[in-house]
């Protein structure tokens, strides 16, 4: 009872964080507040000035980068692991459903997948998408699609411990239907720990890959990959951090390090989410 009670808290307290990323992705502004300060002047406020983040050197609140940077990965990071998840659902099926063919054929696709540079192939892509089309979504399923094998191959193999075609045929002698077999007993009781670890690192590789991504856009003042040029990704608030570590502004009216704290903080956020599901999925 105390192993089912952690998995539950764990479940809630990622669901918790989950759905404040989501809210905040759905409230997000179009556009940034305008500039309180411009030109050489600095408006440079901190978290007790200027509640919850504090504000970069316009002025402007970094609560609103947040929130842009948000609207950014959620959606796509959460297909991303979704669709790996369900990848490897298909595998560890056709492991349990006899499906040799199927199976021979996952694989042989896995192989030639899981050959591939995934950082090459995910640049490719994002040179490729027109501007004006550009987002994460494309570079997060194609992310997923070079992450698959690794985790296909997991589910393949879980399902081949467990007794493959034999314990399929052992639960129908019992009398259980074929949903409920696949569904209930293969799937869930199963293969839930893979498919939701799975998910979830691919989730959290996608939201980091899209940061690193735009920081490498952000000195040069270059269009991202993921993003429309009036979005600003969380990549912008490890960038004003980072010129603040630079010009040894590390304290004081000018320093902007409490921009990278949030931005830091973001991104741990969004690795404690998916710790919070595996350890809710975790085996017994």
């Amino acid at each position: 009872m105390k192993a089912l009670s952690r998995r539950w808290l764990w479940f809630g307290l990622g669901s918790f964080l989950l759905s404040v990323l989501i809210l905040m992705s759905l409230l997000a502004p179009e556009n940034l507040s305008m500039p309180v300060c411009s030109g050489f002047k600095r408006c440079i406020e901190g978290p007790l000035q200027h509640p919850p983040f504090g504000t970069d050197t316009r002025g402007i609140p970094l609560l609103e980068y947040a929130m842009q940077g948000a609207r950014i990965v959620t959606l796509p990071a959460i297909i991303s692991g979704m669709l790996v998840a369900c990848l490897s659902a298909i595998a560890g099926l056709a492991r349990c459903a006899s499906l040799t063919w199927f199976d021979t054929s996952i694989q042989a696709v896995s192989e030639i997948m899981g050959a591939l540079p995934r950082m090459v192939v995910v640049l490719v892509i994002a040179l490729a998408i027109p501007r004006e089309w550009r987002g994460l979504l494309p570079i997060g399923v194609a992310w997923a699609l070079m992450s698959a094998p690794g985790a296909m191959d997991e589910a393949a193999s879980c399902a081949g411990r467990l007794g493959g075609a034999r314990f399929v045929e052992a639960l129908k002698a019992h009398g259980f239907s074929a949903i409920r077999i696949y569904g209930y007993h293969v799937t869930w009781l199963n293969l839930r720990a893979v498919l939701v670890r799975q998910g979830a690192e691919v989730a959290m590789q996608v939201v980091f890959l899209e940061i690193a991504l735009s920081y490498l856009a952000v000195p040069f003042k270059e269009p991202a990959f993921t993003h429309s040029d009036s979005t600003y990704s969380w990549a912008e608030l490890l960038y004003f951090g980072y010129q603040s570590i630079i010009s040894g502004e590390w304290f004081g009216a000018d320093s902007l390090m409490h921009a990278m704290v949030v931005g830091l903080g973001l991104i741990g956020i969004t690795a404690f989410i998916a710790q919070c599901f595996r350890l809710s999925a975790r085996e017994r």
